[in-house]
Formats: structure tokens, C-alpha cells, sequence
């Protein structure tokens, strides 16, 4: 179970008394989470999230405040951190930096057809949309430099076969990192996985987990949606699935050409961000009882790119 720091009810009492949402029903740990600290929280005033931000300096947390803020303003459907009685939006719990917000309605879609990728792609354009004329700056900590630094360490520990494809793979963004970083810019997920969205039946309630979020090229925010809604179970990419993500978000947002030309290339990119993290976290948690999530599945995505994928529709 995830949950890197367990609470006892007294202190969760006094953390949530001065939001003045009533008593304390019921609190129940998240298992999902493979980084935070979640708790699901029932409240007199409702049902919350709570969350224990385990990685990142405390610093940051502003900015993930503003950025949940103004896709809230944005009618996006987005949790973002609610205000004690005297307006204080981050606090600290059990040493750690919590949030308290909304909890949204809907589960998790484990086998998404086109109806759910065609919301996914209507919801990333939107997000994009909203934040491209002024994104507010944040440099993600699993860039294109940490992905070189941290791939070139892999490569020392993976099997002859692995290794020679990651090494593959980092010459490349090694080579187009300066096209790479000059693409279009907005404010993204950054994690915009299945795992990360809500739907009631076959409608979109809500996008979560924004800890991953930054400024950056937006093709690689949609790169790493359609990496994980889109695939099949041998990690190629559904065609018809794919179709539906894009074109619900190129009737937003048009793609450039400069987009277009490296969207085969930032589709690899995006599968290396996920193989080392994954990687990583699996030699860092052995033998815990932490969520971790297969390496393999994007080692495997990876070698799945290597063909011509399925182009940008409408590329301008």
C-alpha cells in the first residue's frame, strides 16, 4: 500500500478543524499512489482528498496550487486546494506539505475505447488552450537532461539487448533536444495516464495528480496521454483509439509542422521518461510495499515506436 506516511485520527482531527467542514466521518489511505501520500477523507461538509507531498521541495508547491487554480477558473474539471477559515490553501502535515481538495466523482477506465480517448484529447487541448498564452514556469525534474544523466547510469545495469536500445534512444533526444525544447509551449500534465482520470459511465469527471505538472513543449504532454490510452497489450498503438485522442484535440489546438516532423520522435521520448522512472522506482522500493509500476511495459512501447506511427491530424 502507498501510503509513506500513515496518520492517526487525532492529528488529521486537528489538521482538518479549520477548514470548518464539520466532523471527521471516515478517512481511508489511497493504495493508487505510487509517489504522494492520498487519504481519502469524509468529512461532515463532504467528501475530500488529502495529500502528503512525499517528493519535491516545498518551494514548488505554489505553483501547483496556481496552475489547479486557473484550470478551475477554466471550468476544467480538476481538483485544487481548498482555503482554511483564514485562507490558507498549503499547510504542513506530520512534517510534510498537505492539501486538502475536492474529491471527484467517477473511477478509473482500465480498458478505454475511442469515446473515453476522444474525451482525453478534448480535455489535454483545453488544458493546453488554457495555459499557453501564459504559462506559469515550472522546469520538470524528469527533463530531457534528467532523462540523459539517468539513462546513461541504466544502461550500466540492463541486459546487453535493453541497454543497447536505451542507448539508442539517448542519442537521439541527445541529438534533437534543442527542436525538441523549441516546440510550442503551455502548462502540462505531465502524467496524464488512465490512472489519472475519472469517468462516470462514458463521461469525464475529473483529472487528478498534478505533481508531475510544468511548462514545456505541449506534444510531449500529449505524447505521454496517447502512450498509455492508446496502446494495445503488445504496446503497439491502437489506430482507432489514436485517431479519436488527436482529432478531439486538434479541434482545439493545430499542430505545426514542426510538430508533426518530431511527433514520432517525442512518442520515444515520452516511453524513456517512463521506463527510467519506472525503473528506478522499482530498485529504489525492492521489497516494499509500494505500488510500482512494470518497467517493461514502456521498454517495450519503446521498441514498438520504432515504425512510422500514426501522423498528426490537421498539422499546419
Amino acid at each position: 500500500m502507498s501510503v509513506f506516511t500513515p496518520l492517526a485520527r487525532p492529528e488529521l482531527e486537528a489538521f482538518l478543524a479549520p477548514y470548518g467542514l464539520g466532523r471527521l466521518r471516515d478517512f481511508q489511505g489511497i493504495a493508487a499512489g505510487s509517489e504522494n501520500t492520498n487519504y481519502f477523507i469524509s468529512l461532515e461538509g463532504g467528501e475530500f482528498v488529502l495529500t502528503l507531498v512525499e517528493r519535491g521541495p516545498v518551494q514548488e508547491m505554489p505553483f501547483f496550487i496556481d496552475l489547479l487554480d486557473v484550470l478551475h477558473e477554466a471550468l476544467l474539471p480538476v481538483p485544487y486546494a481548498l482555503r482554511t477559515i483564514d485562507g490558507q490553501a498549503l499547510r504542513e502535515l506530520a512534517g510534510k506539505p498537505a492539501l486538502l481538495q475536492p474529491r471527484l466523482p467517477g473511477k478509473h477506465i482500465t480498458a478505454p475505447n475511442p469515446q473515453h480517448c476522444a474525451q482525453v484529447g478534448e480535455l489535454l487541448g483545453h488544458l493546453h488552450v488554457a495555459t499557453r498564452e501564459k504559462p506559469l514556469e515550472r522546469r520538470t525534474d524528469r527533463g530531457l537532461d534528467w532523462m540523459l544523466k539517468e539513462g546513461a547510469s541504466l544502461t550500466q545495469r540492463l541486459p546487453a539487448d535493453q541497454a543497447a536500445q536505451l542507448q539508442a534512444a539517448l542519442v537521439e533526444i541527445e541529438a534533437l533536444k534543442p527542436r525538441l525544447l523549441a516546440l510550442p509551449r503551455a502548462n502540462l500534465h505531465g502524467d496524464l495516464f488512465r490512472d489519472n482520470v475519472l469517468f462516470e459511465g462514458t463521461h469525464l469527471t475529473g483529472l487528478i495528480d498534478f505533481y508531475n505538472a510544468c511548462s514545456g513543449p505541449m506534444l510531449y504532454d500529449l505524447a505521454i496521454a496517447l502512450n498509455d490510452w492508446c496502446s494495445d497489450a503488445e504496446g503497439r498503438i491502437d489506430a482507432v483509439r489514436a485517431r479519436a485522442l488527436l482529432g478531439a484535440y486538434a479541434g482545439l489546438r493545430h499542430f505545426t509542422a514542426a510538430e508533426a516532423e518530431l511527433w514520432p520522435a517525442m512518442l520515444r521520448v515520452a516511453c524513456v521518461r517512463f521506463w527510467l522512472s519506472r525503473a528506478i522506482a522499482a530498485e529504489s522500493f525492492a521489497g516494499q510495499a509500494v505500488l510500482i509500476h512494470d518497467p517493461a511495459e514502456f521498454q517495450q512501447r519503446l521498441a514498438q515506436r520504432q515504425t512510422a506511427p500514426l501522423a498528426l491530424p490537421f498539422a499546419l
